[in-house]
């Protein structure tokens, strides 16, 4: 499931991603994104609770969302529990232009303090 967050102060948005993605997450997430970008650029916050990842669909709906996406998303900050979440991070580098940091889920406040600093 993919939830919009509150916390951020307009410049990044947030979600938060748990149990197991589906098209129809995708279906209400990429949206959501659309209308953040504007005709500008946006930041990212995902965080990560009890994510147990994509189904096939889903991951396809991903690649599709991160190359439509990758010029247009100037921050991800990457939020999570887990070590391969960590990894994700590193991961998903080569797949967007935007600059991303992974924060330990203590670290929430950090992360949007960080996702909402201009470059």
């Amino acid at each position: 499931m993919i939830e919009p967050l509150g916390g951020g102060t307009g410049k990044a948005i947030g979600f938060k991603l748990s149990g197991r993605l589906h098209d129809d997450d995708y279906k209400r997430f990429v949206p959501l994104v659309d209308a953040a970008v504007g005709e500008g650029k946006a930041s990212l916050l995902a965080y990560f609770h009890d994510f147990h990842g994509w189904d096939a669909h889903a991951l396809w709906d991903d690649v599709k969302f991160a190359t439509t996406h990758c010029s247009k998303i100037e921050r991800i900050a990457l939020v999570g529990e887990k070590a391969w979440e960590k990894w994700m991070a590193v991961v998903c580098k080569p797949f967007t232009m935007a600059t991303v940091k992974y924060f330990d889920a203590a670290e929430l406040d950090a992360a949007w303090q960080w996702a909402e600093t201009n470059s």
